[in-house]
C-alpha cells in the first residue's frame, strides 16, 4: 500500500483500490486536491478489503474485469463495522447493484463516473449513506409494467434451476452457488443461461424479478 502525504483535518480519508496500477494512479491524480477528500493511499483490491477504518474512511474500489470474483471477495470480507465504507466502480452497475449492496457496498457507480459524482458518493458513504447511479437505481425499483403471463416455458424450470434462481435472488455469485450445490461453475453458468432463456430475462436482476412475479421464488 502506498501512503499519501499529510492528510488535512476534517476531510474524508480515501483509499483507492484497483488491481491495475495505471487505474490506481489515474484515480489518485483525479481525486488529488478535491475539497472534501484526502488520499490515504492506494492498494490492489484484495489488500484494500482489509483496510483499517481508523486510518481510512472510505475505499474507492474498481472492478474492471472478473467482476463476479470481486463481488465474491466482498461477500467473504469482514462485516464487523471495523472496515471503511466502500464505493464500487464497475461496468454495468445495473447488473451488479443488488449483489454489491448485499455484500455491504455503500455506493455503486459506473467506470466512467465523473469526479464530482465520485466525490459525492464517497462523502455519502463515509457518513453511512448509500449512493447509486441512476442505472442501478432503476434496476432495483419495482417495475410498473404488468406482470408477464405465465407460460409453459416459465413453468418448466427444473428443480435445480429453481434452486439456482433462489440463490441468484440472494445475490450469490457463481462460485458460491457452485460450492453450495456441489457442482462446477460451468454447470452453474449453464443453469443460469437456461433460466434466462425460459424466463425471457436479459440479466440476473431481471431473472429474479420475473421469477418473483411469477411465484417461482419468494423475496
Amino acid at each position: 500500500m502506498i501512503q499519501s502525504g499529510t492528510i488535512r483535518s476534517g476531510t474524508i480519508r480515501v483509499l483507492v483500490a484497483a488491481d491495475s496500477p495505471v487505474v490506481r494512479l489515474g484515480l489518485s491524480a483525479l481525486l488529488t486536491g478535491r475539497t472534501e477528500l484526502a488520499l490515504a493511499g492506494d492498494a490492489p483490491v484484495a489488500a484494500a478489503l482489509g483496510a483499517d477504518s481508523t486510518r481510512t474512511d472510505a475505499v474507492l474500489l474498481v472492478l474492471d474485469g472478473n467482476e463476479e470474483a470481486g463481488i465474491a471477495e466482498l461477500e467473504a470480507g469482514p462485516h464487523d463495522g471495523g472496515t471503511p465504507a466502500i464505493v464500487l466502480m464497475i461496468a454495468e452497475p445495473a447488473v451488479w447493484a443488488a449483489e454489491a449492496l448485499r455484500a455491504g457496498v455503500r455506493g455503486v457507480l459506473p467506470l466512467d463516473a465523473g469526479v464530482e459524482e465520485i466525490e459525492a458518493a464517497l462523502a455519502a458513504a463515509a457518513v453511512g449513506l448509500i449512493t447509486l447511479h441512476p442505472e442501478a437505481t432503476a434496476a432495483l425499483m419495482p417495475s410498473t409494467a404488468p406482470a408477464r403471463p405465465l407460460t409453459a416455458a416459465t413453468q418448466s424450470l427444473t428443480p435445480r434451476e429453481l434452486e439456482v434462481l433462489a440463490m441468484l435472488a440472494e445475490g450469490l455469485g457463481n462460485k458460491t452457488i457452485a460450492r453450495r450445490l456441489g457442482i462446477s461453475e460451468h454447470t452453474v453458468k449453464f443453469h443460469i443461461g437456461s433460466i434466462f432463456t425460459k424466463l425471457g430475462a436479459q440479466s440476473r436482476t431481471e431473472a429474479v424479478t420475473l421469477g418473483a412475479r411469477q411465484g417461482l421464488i419468494m423475496l
